[in-house]
């Protein structure tokens, strides 16, 4: 009882000191320290028992395994996205964007982009950074409140390209392995969904920004915001997009290099990891460079604040890793794993149940998954669940309550990425990746159950 007391009461506390502007690397082990005291687990390894874990241990090796897992790829993300900045690529993509398609679709335009880079595999963590430039300037040819501008390049990251069939996203690879299926699994009822997701989402994103534009809100600079807007002197859009362009293709080439016929006789098949990222960000960094070339003086500060944004993003993103693994420790976390699994009813609700239940308590999409499948899957699919079927709920369930307000990649996004608060931001964020999903959820288990 006291163990599922703390564990409640933690991430209750966690949610409450982020919401409030704690700084995360303070309120991830505050949090996690009551976890551990209520569970009866020793906050220091000299007070532990033989062989028996600890606070400082736990929460150390899940925030120094993802910083070594995920630091090139983060320090790559946001200088890259620096450099489409401070070389005017990204102010020119965005004038080209609203002449082309009407400054009313500025929103849509940065959604997109979002959405095209998460189906072609980079990672969400870093779409952020790769896109929020080009998204300052969107919204500020539009005069729309930069505080939506978190909540645009999470739908577009995070909800119906993240868990959809086809997605080389891990959320939508990790059940492969424990239900012998293919990415593309169950992608009638995925594309259903998908398209209502990315439907309903931007109606529902457009009626919050045209609501708060009707109260008298607009776009409010920064001084750290690049002023690129003098547009004759910008380099030509269509070259801009080259940078982005070469992170897809790269990326794609380096990690299907058994697709590609001579290629796959020099890149090796162990190549099909986030390296494959490295590769395409780094890539990507040098043509935004070449693009622009003129601007080349002020790169070396480009470069500096890159390096700055990417350590700050990925220490918040590691304080809430630490958490979820003092967290996996707790008794009452697996008693809530035991539940879970004895939900009745139909297998696809209780293993929906079980995923994103988890990913909540643990703040990440992978972990609800990658805790819960070696679980849950023998048990449902021996209850005749199919394992298609399966696979599409738990990838769509698991991008549901993983976005509450300590979500790594909520918390990067909105402070570190973008600058603003919870209080300012997180309403449309959680409306969009939250809510949304959860409906996505539910349709795809009533969709199962009537066509499966």
């Amino acid at each position: 009882m006291l163990s599922a007391i703390g564990l409640i009461g933690g991430l209750g506390l966690l949610i409450w000191m982020t919401v409030r502007g704690v700084n995360i690397l303070i309120a991830g082990p505050v949090a996690a320290a009551i976890v551990a005291f209520s569970s009866g687990i020793a906050w220091l390894p000299p007070l532990a028992a033989a062989g028996a874990p600890d606070f400082a241990t736990a929460y150390m090796d899940g925030f120094v395994g993802f910083f070594q897992s995920w630091f090139f790829m983060f320090l790559l993300g946001a200088i890259f996205g620096e450099i489409m900045g401070a070389s005017g690529a990204a102010a020119s993509v965005a004038h080209w964007v609203i002449e082309k398609i009407g400054i009313k679709h500025a929103v849509l335009a940065v959604v997109a982009a979002c959405a095209i880079l998460t189906y072609g595999g980079v990672s969400v963590f870093i779409v952020s950074f790769s896109v929020y430039s080009l998204a300052v300037h969107l919204f500020r040819e539009a005069d729309l409140p930069r505080r939506f501008i978190p909540a645009a390049l999470a739908f577009g990251s995070v909800t119906f390209t993240m868990t959809s069939a086809g997605s080389p996203e891990i959320q939508n690879l990790i059940p492969m392995e424990y239900l012998g299926t293919n990415a593309y699994a169950g992608w009638q009822v995925s594309l259903v969904v998908a398209l209502f997701m990315a439907v309903s989402g931007q109606f529902w994103i457009n009626h919050m920004v045209r609501r708060a534009v009707a109260r008298g809100e607009h776009f409010v600079g920064r001084e750290t915001d690049d002023q690129n807007i003098d547009y004759g002197t910008l380099p030509a859009p269509l070259l801009c997009i080259l940078p982005l362009v070469a992170v897809l293709v790269i990326f794609l080439v380096f990690q299907y290099p058994q697709d590609m016929g001579p290629l796959s006789a020099i890149l090796p098949q162990e190549s099909l990891d986030k390296w494959a990222l490295v590769a395409a960000l780094g890539t990507g960094a040098m043509v935004a460079l070449m693009v622009g070339y003129r601007k080349l003086k002020s790169m070396p500060e480009a470069f500096s604040r890159g390096a700055t944004s990417a350590v700050v993003a990925i220490t918040n993103t590691c304080a809430v890793v630490g958490f979820g693994s003092v967290a996996k420790l707790s008794p009452a976390f697996q008693e809530a794993l035991v539940m879970v699994q004895n939900i009745p009813g139909s297998p696809l609700i209780g293993a929906a149940v079980a995923v994103t239940v988890i990913a909540g308590l643990t703040g990440s999409a992978s972990g609800g998954q990658s805790i819960a499948l070696p679980l849950i899957a023998p048990h449902y699919i021996d209850s005749g669940a199919q394992p298609d079927e399966l696979h599409r709920v738990v990838a769509i369930s698991s991008g549901a309550l993983d976005s509450l307000p300590h979500n790594g990649y909520v918390v990067t996004t909105i402070r570190a990425v973008c600058g603003e608060t919870h209080r300012d931001a997180y309403g449309a964020v959680g409306a969009l990746t939250v809510v949304i999903p959860v409906i996505g959820t539910i349709m795809a288990v009533v969709l199962f159950g009537i066509f499966g």
